[in-house]
């Protein structure tokens, strides 16, 4: 009775866990929110462009600094990870509310690039203690897992910014609160039932997460469809808005459902698996071997440098053609994304919006169903056809540069279709990264290759959004009373747009370089699904 208790728990567990993972990420996309509050800062401390871009490029700094929380995550637990990103949240961001809301007078221009590199930083903690113990309690199932949590970073975008416009008019200052006290609330929830949980050892238990992701993805959906229609409705004030807020809240709560019905069914199977309890150990000690990929080694004979699809050091993944090849095309999609997201508060002004608010919403929303679609869709083709993933980053980065090319050449409603374009291609290559490095450099030190590739971000919006974007705008703007400067129309961003398609062509034969690489180990990695499918229809 005690071991039958053991097991139905223990997958009830990491079902619960999930779902506060699910939560977490539905509030640690607040990096990608700062269009929504921009423009407060820009005339509160008389920034020109360059200087707001330069602000901007600090917040993603912070990502840069996720190397700690990855070199943390083989020494701390998983609780004490995102205690430690959601304190820093909150001071980060909590700053930035005093500032905005006239609470205090606007800091010196460089305390406020601390300020803004650490709340960006405190995301890189959350996320490391959501992906890495999630991947590992459920890692025969590493593209769902990926979409789904992925798809909910994407989301939180717009779940702030509708929650904010529905019950604060969208003020800057009351936007600013929810950042700093919603994920640190969340953060205290997920301690008590994010932990790492040994992962399926059945076909019937491989099976049954399957169709818990579907569930998953079917609310996923929902929700993002819910905040689309909203945006789409326009209403957005009075007791509309204040239901919306509770039908929006009662829609991410819904999943709870999914670790309880685990609970009933596991007792229902009357399961007698000896199931070992919690492992209380830091997230990536002692992380098993990846099944079929990795070959047994000797212990008897000398190390040898490990070939894809084995354990990989952070030393040996870096001195790997694939790994730069993987870091430059990484860099091609998402850094020019981010300099999307966080200058489309001045495209909108520029291309004569006036409310911006909803192509933030729609870059979010759109570019969940580019981390969903592409997580799920990346995991059934690898299984059914041994499709290597770097495939799919490919086809988004093609339709990534002619989303940038329809956007310099300012088409009507450009803006609409650029939107929902590099949310879906920027929602892709997130997703697919994110299973891709554990496929090629294993599991074991994960955490910290991760967090190396996530470089990408600050590097990517110093590159396109600080230099590029910003010096190419203050070219084309005019100056205004008090040291800022404003540009209308579609000059403003063309040549900025037309680079960036550049880069996106780049990124297109890069992933097309890493597929060819890599088709040899994709195809075992599809021989053993197929062979452990087969497997389980005998039995």
């Amino acid at each position: 009775m005690g071991i039958l208790r053991s097991s139905s728990s223990s997958s009830a567990l990491k079902w619960l866990g999930f779902v506060t993972a699910v939560w977490v990420q539905s509030i640690s996309g607040n990096n990608y929110t700062f269009s929504n509050y921009s423009g407060a800062l820009k005339s509160l401390m008389n920034l020109n462009q360059l200087q707001l871009n330069n602000l901007s490029v600090a917040k993603d700094v912070g990502k840069a600094f996720g190397i700690l929380a990855g070199l943390a995550s083989d020494r701390l637990s998983t609780p004490v990870i995102l205690l430690i990103g959601s304190l820093e949240g909150l001071l980060g961001y909590g700053v930035q509310w005093l500032v905005v809301s006239r609470t205090i007078t606007p800091l010196p221009y460089w305390q406020m690039c601390i300020f803004l590199c650490m709340g960006g930083n405190s995301t890189t903690w959350m996320n490391t203690a959501v992906l890495v113990t999630c991947i590992r309690n459920f890692r025969r199932n590493r593209g769902p897992v990926s979409g789904i949590l992925k798809g909910y970073v994407g989301l939180s975008t717009a779940i702030f910014t509708d929650l904010c416009t529905a019950l604060f008019s969208n003020d800057p200052a009351s936007f600013l609160v929810l950042l700093a006290v919603v994920p640190f609330a969340v953060c205290l929830t997920a301690v008590f039932f994010l932990r790492e949980i040994p992962p399926a050892s059945s076909a019937d238990e491989e099976s049954e997460e399957t169709r818990y992701f579907a569930v998953f993805n079917i609310l996923a959906v929902v929700v993002a469809v819910y905040l689309q229609s909203y945006d789409i409705i326009g209403i957005k004030t009075g007791v509309f808005s204040v239901a919306f807020a509770s039908v929006l809240l009662f829609l991410l709560f819904s999943p709870i459902a999914i670790p309880f019905h685990s609970f009933i069914r596991s007792l229902n199977r009357g399961e007698e698996q000896d199931v070992e309890g919690r492992i209380q150990e830091p997230l990536l000690r002692s992380a098993e071997k990846e099944e079929v990929v990795v070959e047994e080694e000797n212990p008897v004979e000398e190390r040898k440098r490990p070939a894809l699809g084995e354990e990989h050091t952070i030393m040996e993944a870096m001195l790997t053609v694939d790994f730069w090849v993987l870091f430059v095309s990484f860099l091609c999609g998402v850094g020019t994304g981010l300099a999307v997201m966080n200058n489309m508060g001045q495209i909108g002004l520029a291309l004569g919006y006036t409310d911006v608010s909803i192509f933030v919403s729609m870059t979010s929303i759109w570019g969940f169903f580019g981390r969903i679609l592409s997580g799920t869709l990346s995991e059934h083709f690898l299984k059914k056809a041994g499709t290597p993933r770097p495939l799919w980053n490919a086809a988004s980065q093609i339709l990534m540069a002619v989303g940038y090319l329809l956007m310099a050449l300012a088409v009507p409603n450009s803006l609409y279709i650029g939107s929902m374009v590099v949310g879906v291609c920027y929602g892709v290559r997130l997703a697919i990264t994110v299973p891709t490095a554990s496929e090629l450099f294993g599991l074991k030190y994960y955490g910290l290759i991760y967090n190396i590739l996530v470089l990408n971000l600050p590097l990517g919006s110093f590159l396109f959004s600080g230099l590029l974007a910003g010096f190419l705008y203050d070219a084309e703007a005019t100056p205004t009373p008090g040291g800022g400067n404003t540009c209308v129309g579609a000059h403003c961003y063309r040549l900025i747009f037309l680079v960036m398609a550049l880069a996106s062509i780049i990124g297109v034969g890069l992933d097309i370089l890493l597929a060819y690489r890599t088709k040899e180990i994709y195809a075992k990695i599809h021989a053993s699904k197929k062979a452990k499918s087969s497997g389980s229809d005998l039995s």
